[in-house]
């Protein structure tokens, strides 16, 4: 196929007051990359959803993955603060490891240069919110020296991604999201698992990421689905040997691409 597998511990499940250590000890366990989840924060509660998709929702708490809008306005996708660019500089001081970075956040294209700044490797975006600027941002994340990727997540159709493969500029990895995206600990949806089949039928040598619920119980299903780089948090960073969590999903992803 021309891929091999990518282990990537989802930073978000780390102890954030010991980062850099942490990601030492996942590097040391067999990590190939660092998953770094970046997020913002809603910081307005009165909204109206701009596509309903069958979640609740009210005033006082966001419970699952939208974009919303206020009188037209679009907001951040996810209710969770986490990771920005000045942490994705401290961690680079410490260690040369692919930080693996996936932006939910309404205008990626803000973010790049401060991120190509601070030593990200990899700078994925959402097809949600890119639709109409996906080629001026591969061709920035491309200048900033990043990889550029795609993520969508489970309620959007697979068909979407295909353009920004295809393109003159086209992204180099597609994050298919086995969880709504913004929180940690979620349950695998292995249905997600006919976009994986349907992108390396036909991109046989793309790098195709899976995240969300990737553990022991579930690698099988994804790895003989086609995915080549795992992104697994309370997996690993739960695990009592996090090393032969990580040797796990590499022996079962490189037997699937035999």
């Amino acid at each position: 196929m021309g891929v091999k597998a990518q282990i990537a511990p989802s930073m978000l499940s780390s102890d954030f007051a010991n980062l850099a250590s942490e990601a030492q000890r996942m590097l040391d366990c067999g990590a190939d990359w660092l998953h770094m989840d970046i997020m913002l924060k809603l910081n307005r509660m009165q909204f109206r959803t701009q596509n309903t998709d069958g979640f609740a929702i009210d005033n006082k708490k966001v419970e699952h993955f939208l974009v919303f809008s206020m009188q037209g306005e679009l907001l951040h996708f996810v209710p969770n603060l986490t990771i920005g660019a000045p942490v994705i500089e401290s961690l680079r001081k410490h260690t040369k490891a692919y930080l693996d970075c996936h932006l939910m956040v309404t205008d990626p294209l803000v973010y790049v240069e401060p991120l190509g700044k601070a030593g990200a490797s990899g700078f994925t975006f959402h097809v949600e919110v890119s639709k109409d600027s996906w080629e001026e941002l591969v061709e920035k994340i491309k200048s900033q020296g990043m990889r550029p990727g795609v993520a969508l997540k489970p309620g959007t159709p697979i068909e979407e991604v295909y353009p920004l493969l295809e393109g003159r500029n086209p992204v180099e990895l597609v994050l298919v999201m086995t969880v709504e995206p913004g929180f940690g600990g979620q349950k695998f949806m292995p249905e997600m698992m006919d976009k994986v089949r349907q992108l390396r039928k036909k991109y046989p040598s793309l790098d195709i990421e899976v995240d969300g619920g990737l553990g022991p119980s579930t690698i099988d299903v994804a790895a003989s689905a086609g995915a080549n780089c795992i992104v697994a948090g309370s997996s690993v960073f739960g695990a009592p040997e996090p090393a032969q969590v990580i040797q796990l999903l590499r022996q079962t992803v490189d037997e699937a691409l035999k």
